[in-house]
């Protein structure tokens, strides 16, 4: 899975690498610690395919949700489930964007009577990850809501998951799907409907795309977003795959 995550690269550089125009993302700090249901930048392309930056809340709320309440629980969504289910189907064919990050955490299980011990995922290269996601709008629709229930709604997101590749088989049992560069195109471009060629796209990274190490447990405070979270434990080597 993929609950927590990295985000400091300088929005210049992000409209750069994707070729998207910032909008509404004036003020935009830097975090060390995203957690979920916080405002967080993604690229989608509009209809006619320009590509923006915008701020949406980490935290799917499906448009059939009754209250916006569920979203803190729709942080991730496995691959396999949208690849399966004729709901999720529509929204990979038609809502899909990329949340771009530096790297994201995991918390590995150190055995019975021990505590998980968080663990700092990120590229080789130091560069932007391109996280796979989907987004929504919901609209509240109830009595209370009157016509403002018919507004702009809430625009919400989810980071797809999959099965880990070898580097993070001994963290977790899910990683989230990180698209290539030369995948990016075809997974933004809105006349792009094709759900069976997209859904192959949902693959474990290359081996040797990683590198990960633990980190302190102040990480797992919401509160600390600072940059010594991802600082290696005293005495601990990154870990790597070295290319085949």
């Amino acid at each position: 899975m993929c609950g927590r995550f990295t985000s400091s690269t300088q929005l210049s550089l992000l409209a750069e690498q994707f070729r998207a125009e910032p909008v509404g993302v004036e003020g935009h700090q830097p975090s060390w610690n995203v957690t979920p249901v916080s405002d967080v930048l993604v690229v989608i392309a509009g209809t006619d395919g320009a590509r923006q930056l915008r701020k949406l809340r980490w935290g799917l709320v499906p448009k059939w949700a009754k209250d916006p309440s569920g979203g803190a629980k729709m942080i991730n969504l496995r691959a396999e489930t949208v690849r399966e289910k004729k709901s999720w189907k529509s929204s990979l064919a038609r809502r899909r964007c990329i949340i771009p990050i530096d790297g994201f955490y995991e918390w590995q299980d150190m055995g019975k009577g021990n505590k998980k011990q968080p663990i700092y995922v990120t590229t080789r290269e130091s560069q932007p990850l391109a996280l796979a996601g989907l987004w929504e709008t919901w609209h509240d629709r109830s009595a209370d809501a009157g016509d403002q229930g018919a507004g702009d709604g809430l625009y919400t997101c989810t980071i797809l998951t999959t099965t880990p590749n070898r580097l993070l088989a001994s963290v977790h049992h899910r990683m989230p799907v990180i698209l290539p560069p030369e995948t990016w195109d075809a997974w933004l471009d809105p006349a792009n409907a094709d759900t069976e060629a997209l859904a192959a796209l949902l693959v474990p990274a290359a081996d040797d795309l990683l590198v990960c190490w633990p980190v302190d447990t102040a990480v797992n405070n919401p509160r600390s977003k600072g940059p010594e979270l991802t600082r290696p434990l005293e005495g601990h080597e990154p870990r790597t795959i070295d290319p085949a």
